[in-house]
C-alpha cells in the first residue's frame, strides 16, 4: 500500500513539473536574442555597447549581447544585409550608407535610427608654431586629412567645401591619425584632422611631445556647415582636455548613434529603448561617455529615418519626431 502511495505521489510530482515547464515554455520562447555590433575592445563603442546590452537585458523578453566589430562602415553593412539586429554607427556614415555616397556603392535604404548617443568631435590639431589661425590658413601647409576612403576624409572634404578651399590647396597627407601624429612628432606636418570623442589618446600623447593648438570654429561657420551637411552638430571641447589648451574650443561633431533595419519589429525596438532609458543610471555609471547619453539629446543629429518602435517611444515621452 505504501509503495503504491509513493508511486502515486511520484507521478503527481512529475506531472506537476511537466505542467510547470509547459506553462513556462512560451515565456522562454518569446525572449528575443539581440546582438549589438560595436567596435574593437580598445575603443569606446565596445564598453558602452556592453553596458547598454546589460541594461536592456533586464527586460524579460530581451537578451542583448555586445559583439566586437569593425566600427561604423562595417556595422552599417551588417545592418544593411540584416546580419545583425542593432549596431553603433556614426551619423555621417549612416547618412552616406542610406544615400549610397562615398564608401557605399549602393544605398542601404533599410537602415533605421534608434537613438543618438554622444558626440564624436572633429578635431583640427595644429602645431603652435605653424601660424595656422583659421581654416583658410591651411593653404600651402602640410595637412593630415585622413586615410583614403575613410569617414575622416569625407568629413574633411565637407568642411573644406563650406570653407571654400580644396585638398589641392595644401600638401595633403592621406594617413590615419595615428600615422599623422607620428609625422607631427617628426615635424613633418603642420596640421591634422581626427574625428573621435575627447580625450583622444593619440592627441593626448602628441600634446606631451609637441606644443599644439585646436582650431576654434565660429558659430556662423558651424551653422552653415550644419545647413549644408546635416550630420554635423555644434559642440565644444572643454579647456584642459589636452595639455597646453586652456580655453574651450568650439568645433563640429558627428554623433555616435544606434541603428537597426526596417524588418525588426516595432515592439522589440520600443521595449529596447524603454528599458535602456529606465536603466540609464547603469549606463551612466559604466563609462565617461555613457554619462553623455540622455533622453533630451536622443534625437540630436539623426540623419536617417527613425524606426517606428523608436518613434512610438519618443512620442510617448512628449518628443516631436519627423
Amino acid at each position: 500500500m505504501k509503495v503504491m502511495k509513493m508511486r502515486f505521489l511520484s507521478i503527481c510530482v512529475i506531472a506537476a513539473v511537466m505542467v510547470s515547464l509547459t506553462a513556462a515554455a512560451p515565456a522562454f520562447a518569446a525572449r528575443a536574442f539581440v546582438s549589438i555590433a560595436t567596435g574593437g575592445t580598445a575603443g569606446t563603442y565596445y564598453p558602452i555597447g556592453g553596458a547598454i546590452a546589460q541594461a536592456v537585458s533586464k527586460h524579460p523578453a530581451i537578451q542583448a549581447t555586445a559583439e566586437t566589430g569593425n566600427a561604423s562602415v562595417a556595422n552599417a553593412n551588417l545592418i544593411g544585409t540584416k546580419e545583425i539586429e542593432i549596431a553603433f554607427v556614426q551619423n555621417d556614415i549612416a547618412y552616406w550608407a542610406y544615400s549610397g555616397e562615398h564608401m557605399f556603392s549602393s544605398p542601404l535604404t533599410n537602415l533605421r535610427a534608434i537613438v543618438a548617443l554622444y558626440p564624436e568631435h572633429l578635431q583640427l590639431i595644429t602645431a603652435k608654431d605653424s601660424g595656422i589661425q583659421t581654416i583658410s590658413d591651411l593653404k600651402n601647409k602640410r595637412v593630415g586629412v585622413g586615410a583614403p576612403g575613410s569617414g575622416v576624409l569625407a568629413d574633411v572634404t565637407a568642411i573644406f567645401e563650406v570653407a571654400g578651399i580644396k585638398l589641392d590647396d595644401m600638401r595633403a597627407d592621406y594617413l590615419d591619425f595615428g600615422a599623422t601624429a607620428n609625422r607631427f612628432k617628426d615635424n613633418q606636418i603642420d596640421a591634422g584632422f581626427v574625428v573621435s570623442g575627447y580625450p583622444t589618446a593619440a592627441v593626448m600623447d602628441l600634446a606631451t611631445t609637441r606644443d599644439i593648438s585646436l582650431m576654434d570654429f565660429s558659430a556662423e561657420f558651424m551653422a552653415e556647415l550644419g545647413k549644408t551637411h546635416p550630420y554635423f552638430v555644434p559642440s565644444v571641447i572643454p579647456a584642459g582636455t589636452y595639455r597646453g589648451i586652456d580655453t574651450d574650443t568650439a568645433t563640429p561633431a558627428v554623433m555616435a548613434i544606434l541603428v537597426t533595419h526596417s524588418d525588426i519589429s516595432e515592439e522589440l525596438i520600443y521595449n529596447f529603448l524603454k528599458t535602456m532609458f529606465d536603466n540609464i543610471a547603469d549606463i551612466h555609471a559604466s563609462h565617461a561617455k555613457g554619462r553623455e547619453i540622455n533622453l533630451e539629446t536622443a534625437l540630436e543629429g539623426l540623419t536617417i529615418p527613425l524606426h517606428p518602435g523608436a518613434a512610438k517611444f519618443y512620442q510617448e515621452n512628449g518628443m516631436a519626431v519627423n
